[in-house]
């Protein structure tokens, strides 16, 4: 099993940054892909970004794209989610997500989780 742990939510007014961090452990895979994801109240669970473990290739919803970079530490098997210029409409719960392949371009087949952390972006 994989277990993910998210940390650095919080509180931030528009315009502002912040940057998630997600810690792996557990089982080990010769490919694997990490995720953010995000759920808003009243709304499903969306796709944010994702990044190929191996050779670091990513993808953007397009929500997001210039505003949010996800990167990776491979020495501390951390995945990181840095968002800027953030507005209300990213205010929700994120999750960090995991699979065991490489395949960064499919959003629909995560198979661990984290337990999410809030944002709130006030206006």
């Amino acid at each position: 099993q994989v277990q993910l742990v998210e940390s650095g939510g919080g509180l931030v007014q528009a315009g502002g940054s912040l940057r998630l961090s997600c810690a792996r452990s557990g089982r080990t895979f010769p490919t694997y892909t990490a995720g953010w994801f995000r759920q808003a109240p009243g709304k499903e669970r969306e796709f944010v970004a994702a990044i190929n473990w191996n050779v670091g290739s990513t993808r953007y919803a397009d929500s997001v794209k210039g505003r949010f970079t996800i990167s990776k530490d491979n020495a501390k098997n951390t995945v990181y989610l840095q968002m800027n210029a953030l507005k209300p409409e990213d205010t929700a719960v994120y999750f960090c997500a995991g699979k065991p392949n490489g395949n960064f371009y499919v959003s629909t087949d995560f198979n661990y989780w984290g337990q999410g952390t809030q944002v709130t972006v006030s206006s």
